[in-house]
């Protein structure tokens, strides 16, 4: 077991006062199984109201109705999680799905709906992906895993400050992207082998890292196999399984789920500048 603390904190800079929209935050660790959240806060330098909700994904949602103009607002949030995901998980996927192609059952094809569509399956991501597939049938974890290391090799990882994802095909054609580009890419090409896929937000811990490096935002994948669930996919490190990974939100695209979206009344011009300071770093009992 890991207990691991979280400090996240956005700080949005003006020329002048300005009048703040409410800001829809994802901040708050999701419980699952392999993670418990044993405290969280967020803090607002902006005196404002904040209501709490549960999205069509059974997010936690938090919308912050700020009372006054100003000309800088900083939004923080704190939570120590305890992590037990195996570093070398074993997948109990059912045996009816060990090996691809495998039909979904009539029930999962139903409730997977969207997270298993394929935004264009007859583009170059879908040729792409399928060069993957070296044999039918052939091994549906070995499949996953292939792709989820081989990205890199035509995609490089890049840091990119520009708001929203890639296209997956924009992604190929430039041969670079973010970590959310790359998940983005990962879960179209897994839609358009006949996958049900969603997206993933939240946090990475690297423990070989140093302290002032330790931690960051990040996105990935998970992939449903009948049996072993939601399993995930991080292509970025190609790695696989929820070691290392801190999860906040899952949603059919990375657009959903950003941490911090907001606005404000007034010109382009007012906007100066934003940061973001991410820490994770692993704490005693």
């Amino acid at each position: 077991m890991t207990k691991l603390q979280i400090n996240h904190r956005t700080t949005y800079r003006y020329s002048r006062a300005v009048g703040l929209l409410a800001h829809r935050l994802i901040l708050s660790p999701r419980t699952d199984k392999q993670l418990r959240t044993l405290c969280f806060s967020i803090d607002c330098s902006v005196s404002g109201s904040i209501g709490w909700a549960k999205d069509v994904f059974g997010n936690t949602i938090a919308t912050v109705a700020f009372s006054e103009p100003t000309s800088e607002l900083t939004i923080s949030s704190a939570a120590v999680v305890e992590q037990t995901a195996d570093r070398w998980p074993v997948f109990n996927i059912d045996i009816s799905a060990h090996a691809y192609p495998f039909t979904y059952s009539t029930d999962d094809k139903t409730d997977l709906g969207a997270f298993a569509a394929a935004t264009s399956p007859g583009n170059r991501v879908a040729d792409w992906a399928r060069a993957f597939v070296g044999s039918r049938p052939t091994d549906t974890l070995s499949l996953l895993k292939d792709i989820n290391a081989g990205i890199l090799t035509n995609v490089s990882y890049r840091i990119r400050d520009e708001e929203g994802t890639q296209s997956p095909q924009q992604t190929l054609e430039l041969a670079s992207g973010s970590c959310r580009d790359i998940a983005a890419l990962f879960i179209e090409a897994a839609r358009c082998l006949g996958f049900g896929a969603r997206a993933v937000s939240g946090y990475v811990y690297d423990p070989q890292a140093s302290v002032d490096d330790s931690g960051s935002t990040h996105a990935w994948a998970e992939v449903y196999l009948p049996g072993a669930g939601w399993i995930a996919f991080d292509p970025t490190h190609r790695r696989v399984g929820e070691a290392c990974l801190i999860p906040v939100a899952f949603a059919r695209s990375n657009g959903q789920i950003m941490p911090v979206t907001g606005g404000y009344t007034g010109t382009p011009e007012d906007f100066v500048g934003l940061d973001v300071s991410v820490k994770v770093v692993e704490i005693g009992e």
